[in-house]
């Protein structure tokens, strides 16, 4: 929604804000009894790990959608302008899963995109935004994925057209656009600032789906955020959010930005959709206030780019 709000207006948005608010804490309430609570400053790597699933977007790529679906077994479409690819087990499983992987092959599949067998995996997987997981990072999520009840499902093979599915191509693409290593720290910024750009540009892998991409499915570097015309569900598009102005959200508040990241509130009234909507629901509502805080500052600190309204 462009433009301001009267005083009577915002204090009805504040209102229903707190009310979801309130809903959506008695909801989370039983699901956080269920296991290890998550939290990024624990000393146990399990509970540490647990707060970096959610952090990394694991569960909402990994869990199919539907009743009955068990949890990180795999089976999530992920359509593309290359064929579908479909999310694979992550569970303990050792026929089906990564139950036999040891943790340096889990760490060179999250940071080289390197399987155990020595195959390159698709850029479907964000491997190209993991590569910059920090060492405790990587460690700690394998800690938590150990503690996962093993799923015998098997993984369902990608439906990948010509030439795409010739993985002989697939080092063509890495020497274009994949550059390996750790998300570098700037010095002359906050911490929380740094925080927020290790959690957009890495762990949340934000530009995976917000950045434009070229012919060859590698991103516009140059246009960082700035929508992509083609939602991974392959219909509709996916938002700008750079600070631009018109087609951004450089007219949000920071309080717009932190509800959307909580509860999925659109400044409008309306609620996220889509793909959008799960990731709100199994990543961003899920982080710590701070964490949500730091994408805001990040958010704002990025070039505005005129690009995708959605």
């Amino acid at each position: 929604m462009k433009g301001t709000t009267d005083g009577t207006a915002g204090i009805g948005r504040q209102a229903v804000r707190a009310c979801l608010l309130v809903l959506a804490v008695a909801c989370a309430c039983p699901v956080a009894a269920q296991g290890p609570q998550p939290d990024p400053a624990a000393a146990d790597p399990v509970a540490r790990g647990a707060y970096i699933l959610h952090a990394a977007g694991c569960a909402s790529c990994h869990t199919a959608r539907g009743e009955g679906a068990a949890p990180l077994a795999g089976g999530t479409a992920l359509t593309t302008a290359f064929g579908t690819f479909y999310s694979p087990n992550i569970t303990p499983d050792p026929e089906h899963g990564i139950g036999r992987w040891t943790e340096e092959e889990f760490a060179r599949a999250l940071r080289q995109g390197i399987s155990p067998e020595g195959y390159a995996y698709y850029p479907a997987f964000p491997y190209t935004s993991y590569t910059g997981m920090t060492d405790r990072d990587v460690a700690d999520l394998w800690a938590y994925l150990r503690t996962v009840p093993p799923a015998a499902q098997e993984n369902r093979p990608h439906e990948l057209g010509l030439p795409s599915r010739w993985r002989s191509l697939l080092p063509v693409w890495r020497w274009l656009y994949f550059e390996e290593g750790a998300t570098l720290v700037d010095a002359g910024r906050p911490p929380s600032w740094n925080r927020g750009a290790y959690l957009v540009g890495t762990l949340a892998h934000c530009g995976e789906c917000h950045t434009p991409r070229g012919l060859l499915g590698g991103p516009d570097h140059d246009r960082l955020l700035a929508g992509n015309p083609e939602a991974p569900e392959g219909r509709g598009s996916v938002p700008n959010i750079t600070p631009d102005p018109e087609d951004g959200i450089g007219d949000w508040s920071d309080d717009d930005l932190i509800f959307f990241l909580e509860l999925g509130m659109l400044p409008d009234g309306d609620f996220a959709g889509g793909s959008m909507a799960r990731v709100i629901e199994e990543t961003t509502s899920r982080l710590t206030p701070e964490d949500r805080a730091a994408i805001v500052e990040f958010l704002r600190s990025v070039p505005a780019v005129g690009g995708i309204r959605g």
